[in-house]
């Protein structure tokens, strides 16, 4: 079993995935999970912090793909945050940047949603 984590808090109202490890067809599942309760519970001004991620395959980009539209449609948004540069390169490669709000700071993402609300 690949090594993968996620650690769920919570930042000034804001819901925070911390993803680590490995995020590959294995261990999609756990973040479509995840992804799935925060939109179960009205949660949809998601952070996903990829400090901690070493690596992304197809399969997990495939993740955000299936729930970004569904988050946007419900007023909110999935903003990804803290990427080292091989991560970031397989998002860059797929156009992501072009669809997702990608920062390099959590409390970059943290201030924009607040922003946004105001």
């Amino acid at each position: 079993m690949k090594n993968f984590h996620i650690n769920h808090r919570q930042a000034d109202q804001i819901d925070v995935l911390e993803i680590s490890g490995e995020l590959d067809a294995h261990t999609a599942s756990k973040l479509e999970d995840s992804l799935k309760s925060l939109i179960d519970k009205n949660k949809h001004n998601i952070i996903v912090n990829c400090n901690n991620l070493e690596y992304i395959a197809s399969a997990g980009l495939g993740v955000f793909m299936a729930y970004i539209e569904d988050v946007r449609g419900l007023g909110g948004d999935i903003k990804l945050t803290n990427m080292n540069e091989k991560v970031y390169n397989v998002f860059d490669l797929l156009g992501f940047p072009t669809l997702y709000d990608i920062l390099d700071d959590e409390k970059e993402a943290v201030k924009q949603f607040h922003n946004r609300d105001q």
